[in-house]
């Protein structure tokens, strides 16, 4: 086996393969699964029966660098989801009551029609008016419709 292969190619591939695989699968035992089965596959294909040595080294250096990457991610998400409260709040956003937000689109929606009729938001008719996105303070995304009578 060639020496550069074994010392530094792989380990560094095996490094941010699993970062990578961390970011797509979220879980750290499984990433480190994967390339448990992939460097097996490829130790007996390509090497001899000594390799399996390095299979296992290279499992943990994934599992370990799995482990450390999940925790930056979870910590970056946190971080994340902090700021944009925090922006939020600082932008002097106002909390508005289902049914403020009901009576705004009714009227953003008069407004854009060019009518006099009074909007109800249990019309049947389809046509749609006017939206509007409302957000709570947990960040989940209400949407208002107002539609023509």
């Amino acid at each position: 086996m060639n020496t550069l292969l074994i010392f530094f190619a792989l380990p560094i591939a095996t490094i941010i393969l699993s970062i990578v695989l961390e970011k797509i699968l979220r879980c750290p035992i499984l990433t480190a699964a994967t390339f448990f089965a992939i460097y097996l596959i490829i130790a007996f294909a390509v090497f001899n029966a000594s390799a399996l040595v390095f299979v296992i080294i290279y499992t943990i250096l994934a599992y370990i660098t799995a482990l450390i990457a999940e925790f930056f991610f979870s910590r970056c998400r946190r971080e994340c989801k902090n700021n944009c409260c925090q922006e939020n709040d600082t932008n002097n956003n106002i909390a508005l009551s289902n049914e403020d937000a009901q009576n705004i689109a009714c009227r953003v929606a008069r407004i854009l029609s060019s009518s006099n009729n009074n909007c109800g938001c249990n019309s049947n008719n389809n046509n749609e008016i006017a939206t509007i996105n409302v957000r709570d303070t947990n960040g989940c995304k209400t949407t208002w419709c107002c539609r023509r009578r």
